[in-house]
């Protein structure tokens, strides 16, 4: 495997390391704390903590255009799979550009012959396998090599009320503490021959069939559906992205090979259906 690199604008890469959460941490202890220290520029502490806040957000949130081709690439499930929060819709997608998540995209299960549970209607905490998403097969984009596996969260519960939404986001900030692993859940990350990374996230507990370090061809099934880190349902969640720490990584344009609804390459909108068909041959898988 090539050992070749995207290259990604200045811009973007500063941007990538001023969103690290230190730096949120480092700026509330200025704000908070900076007036009591004895040192002379102890005054001007708070609006440097306030100034690096801003850095912060911006860096985070605000549109940002990348002038990096899209890459085509196979689809990573099989089946009908309705896009939520896609970058065919908004960028950031997920609201963010931290994590490399800005042309993420996260994909659900709906299979005619076994509905998705409809949000709002029965328990507020359904078990995974109530979800046709859970335990799907998820396939390799591309030919590749895996850079980094996370194998050790539980399947939690999904959040299907309300205020189970607003549970998850309390469990969202706990989790935010713990650095990247426990938001993306179990995960893997395939670089590929031009450099870039994919990450599918929420996968299931022990379903990784494959190692760090291992070849792996396109259609390959590398892992299978879960519902683990920050995830309300069983779902996966896609995205390409320079490096592989997605701590620091800036998200990369990708399209699916066909995946647009009128079949043309591209990712579906919010609320539209990508008719997967990974690769063949296809492995065997976990």
């Amino acid at each position: 495997m090539s050992a070749a690199r995207v290259a990604v604008p200045r811009r973007a890469r500063l941007a990538a390391v001023a969103m690290n959460p230190a730096l949120v941490l480092v700026a509330l202890v200025a704000v908070f704390a900076g007036p009591s220290l004895d040192v002379p520029w102890a005054p001007l502490l708070p609006l440097m903590g306030l100034l690096l806040v801003a850095l912060f957000l911006a860096a985070t949130l605000l549109p940002r255009r990348l002038d990096v081709p899209a890459l085509l690439l196979d689809s990573p499930v099989q089946g009908p799979w309705e896009a939520l929060n896609s970058p065919a819709t908004k960028t950031p997608s997920h609201g963010t550009h931290g994590y490399g998540q800005t042309y993420a995209v996260d994909l659900v299960h709906t299979p005619a012959d076994d509905p998705r549970p409809t949000f709002g209607q029965g328990r507020a905490m359904r078990p995974p396998t109530d979800y046709p998403a859970f335990d799907q097969p998820v396939h390799a984009v591309a030919d590749g090599v895996v850079s980094r596996t996370s194998d050790r969260y539980r399947d939690h519960r999904s959040r299907s009320t309300w205020l189970a939404v607003a549970f998850m986001m309390i469990e969202g900030v706990v989790r935010e503490l713990g650095g990247p692993g426990p938001v993306l859940g179990n995960h893997l990350v395939l670089r590929l021959a031009d450099g870039s990374h994919v990450v599918y996230a929420h996968l299931r507990r022990g379903s990784l069939g494959v190692r760090a370090g291992q070849q792996v061809r396109a259609g390959q099934v590398v892992a299978r559906c879960g519902n683990s880190g920050n995830s309300s349902e069983p779902h996966l969640h896609v995205q390409r992205c320079d490096v592989a720490r997605v701590s620091r990584a800036v998200g990369l344009p990708w399209a699916v090979r066909g995946g647009r609804p009128d079949g043309t390459d591209g990712l579906p909108a919010d609320g539209e259906v990508l008719d997967g068909r990974p690769a063949a041959p296809q492995d065997t898988g976990p």
